[in-house]
């Protein structure tokens, strides 16, 4: 099977997830479509991964989490090798190591290679572990004999990839694999793919073990200029990196940021007490001037002063352009220029202490028509 000429990555894609579908090729989970297809044979293409050399010398193997790849799980167990498997959609972290227990059966392992039991024992690894991959295997929608590879479009795989770059846990050298269906080698086009598009050095099927040779230099770190401020908010592990190459000196921009028009950055000027304030409870902010990117912090001391936060969010390169002050609520309201200031902000605040107090750091959002207590539409609140 073979794509049309002319066609886009989603073309492919759905061609992909279509064929499968009318042929019957795919196991649970169904539909394919929008999916990593579990293709059937997958145990058997997993089954040439202990073979390769890459694999004989690896001790460390992260391997995606989805349904297509759990032999391959397995295997990496039972060869007693470190397994890493993504944390699913990046949400709490990068990765976690499963550690099966004491003893553990072959059976006992396969349980541990599937998604309940990467739950049940798994242990997260953290941005400071200095871990080592020797080896990446990751699922594909449609993969080139060339090493060319198309995922579901979701750009996981690139970002996790991306991620582990920047943290020194794989380099250009870390060979990557793809597991997969027949079906799913086609031509693919070069010029589809872009400077964060990951490539794989050997794809496994049911009938074949294809070495790619691919010479494409692979991702050299996070593309921040790809970066929107929804996925920062969702992926405290980005937030932390994103204020390490900060930190770094590096071109940390997200594309929010760039598509945002030019203005200087307001300095920290004015705190507006109560009496200037439309009414401030239950964590929400009530008001037609307030604006959207803002920032909550809580949990203060009972003592603080908003000269002392005023203090430490500059020192921590977070002053916003005004502050709102809840002396009684312990908490305050931060307003920034826009949201790409605001993710900044919370990245630079990961840990943020005040006195003995761990601060709550959240973005502010806007509550509906019917929020929570009686609450007129467009009212920021701490997201919970």
């Amino acid at each position: 099977m073979e794509p049309r000429a002319g066609v886009s990555k989603q073309d492919i894609r759905e061609q992909i997830w279509d064929y499968m579908e009318a042929r019957n090729l795919a196991d649970f989970p169904r539909p394919v479509h929008h999916r990593i297809p579990n293709f059937k044979g997958a145990s058997r293409a997993a089954e040439h991964f202990p073979r390769l050399q890459a694999f004989k010398m690896a001790r460390t193997i992260k391997v995606n989490p989805d349904a297509p790849q759990k032999n391959a799980r397995f295997l990496v167990l039972n060869s007693k090798k470190t397994l890493l498997v993504p944390t699913p959609r990046l949400r709490t972290g990068l990765f976690n190591k499963i550690t099966p227990p004491p003893g553990a059966t072959k059976d006992v392992l396969r349980k541990c290679a599937t998604s309940q039991g990467v739950k049940n024992y798994s242990t997260p690894v953290g941005l400071d572990s200095r871990v080592l991959v020797d080896l990446v295997v990751v699922g594909s929608v449609a993969v080139s004999e060339k090493g060319w590879r198309i995922g579901k479009g979701e750009g996981y795989a690139d970002l996790e990839y991306s991620m582990m770059v920047s943290m020194g846990a794989v380099s250009q050298g870390t060979p990557v694999v793809t597991i997969v269906h027949d079906c799913q080698v086609v031509d693919i086009p070069e010029t589809l793919l872009e400077d964060h598009d990951l490539t794989v050095d050997y794809i496994l099927t049911p009938t074949r073990v294809i070495t790619t040779g691919c010479e494409r230099p692979k991702p050299t770190g996070i593309v921040w200029s790809k970066i929107s401020c929804e996925m920062m908010g969702k992926m405290p592990v980005l937030r932390s990196l994103h204020c390490r190459e900060e930190q770094a000196g590096k071109d940390v921009t997200l594309r929010d940021k760039r598509q945002s028009p030019p203005g200087a950055r307001a300095a920290l000027s004015t705190v507006r007490s109560p009496r200037e304030l439309p009414s401030l409870e239950s964590g929400s902010l009530q008001g037609d001037d307030v604006p959207s990117s803002t920032v909550y912090v809580g949990n203060l001391p009972r003592d603080a002063r908003v000269s002392e936060l005023k203090r430490a969010l500059s020192a921590r390169g977070a002053a916003p352009s005004r502050l709102t002050w809840q002396g009684p609520q312990r908490g305050a309201f931060l307003h920034y220029r826009d949201p790409a200031e605001a993710w900044q902000a919370i990245s630079r605040l990961q840990g943020f202490c005040l006195g003995a107090n761990t601060a709550r750091v959240a973005l502010a959002r806007r509550q509906g028509a019917s929020g929570p207590a009686g609450g007129r539409a467009g009212e920021p609140h701490p997201d919970p």
